[in-house]
């Protein structure tokens, strides 16, 4: 397990109002991979390289405790960023529960996001000719965002007959780095994440229980790819432990993820461009990337 550091603390609100206070970032272009309207992907270029060449392609998913207020917008700045590093960068959007009707959590999200990795090659390549290097993809997620990649890159476990089985993980995949991820989905229930996000996610307490198989990322390993998580120490959200409780449930399957844990850090400075968390978030990408 690595460990950073921070000199300068901040408290939770600040934390959040420093991420959220970055204007969006415009694409290089916009692709659909799907009718609805939230199924779009924003593409940026790699930006920051002396030589263009293909770069590795980093696979961006927002979280927001898989509700509607929170879309891609918000992590904008951070796929600049990591443009600016010299990376190509695909931020999904995808269908978010809003509390009235069945627009998004399952199956729906999970549909989006299946849809969108296995199309991606594909809609990257006509979209931005040359600039991506897919056969060295790396998924990243955020919190909720986070289950999302892990689940993705999981799901040649699911069972064969789940819509959403795929019989390998997905072609160039060099691994996942989850940003505070929900990756554990007990912990999170017993924590009441994000104010019972995952049993709203999985659509109430009836439903939840029998979901929780197909769609746990700590339920369906070994991933078989690597996987790094990056998480602050002082997480308010989603504490510490719930990652902690992703690699005791790998390591018992013969898996050794990555834990990098930043001192003195809470939950946003991970997408936070002005916030040394994001640098140690864009270090993490390029190891598995190389």
């Amino acid at each position: 397990m690595k460990e950073s550091s921070r000199t300068v603390s901040r408290t939770p609100a600040e934390e959040e109002a420093s991420a959220f206070a970055h204007p969006p970032a415009a694409p290089d272009a916009t692709v659909r991979y799907g009718d609805h309207p939230d199924q779009v992907v924003d593409l940026w270029a790699p930006g920051g390289r002396a030589v263009p060449a293909p770069a590795p392609l980093v696979v961006l998913v927002h979280g927001g405790a898989w509700r509607e207020p929170y879309d891609r917008l918000h992590v904008s700045p951070v796929a600049a960023f990591l443009a600016g590093r010299g990376l190509a960068v695909a931020s999904v959007e995808y269908r978010r529960t809003d509390g009235a009707e069945a627009k998004g959590g399952w199956p729906h999200t999970l549909d989006d996001v299946a849809a969108a990795v296995d199309a991606l090659p594909g809609l990257v390549e006509k979209a931005l000719p040359g600039a991506a290097d897919t056969g060295r993809t790396v998924l990243a997620g955020h919190s909720a965002g986070g289950q999302l990649v892990l689940w993705a890159a999981s799901r040649h476990r699911l069972p064969a007959g789940s819509r959403w089985h795929r019989a390998s993980p997905p072609p160039g995949l060099r691994g996942v780095v989850g940003l505070a991820p929900i990756a554990h989905f007990d912990s999170a229930v017993t924590l009441s994440v994000c104010n019972d996000a995952v049993t709203e996610f999985l659509g109430g307490p009836d439903l939840a229980p029998g979901r929780l198989p197909l769609t746990d990322p700590a339920r369906i390993l070994p991933a078989g790819v690597p996987v790094t998580l990056v998480h602050g120490r002082d997480d308010v959200d989603v504490p510490l432990s719930v990652s902690e409780a992703y690699v005791r449930a790998a390591a018992a399957v013969g898996e050794e993820p990555r834990l990098t844990v930043l001192e003195d850090t809470g939950h946003f400075p991970l997408i936070d461009p002005s916030a040394d968390a994001c640098s140690t978030v864009a270090e993490e990408i390029a190891r598995l990337a190389r």
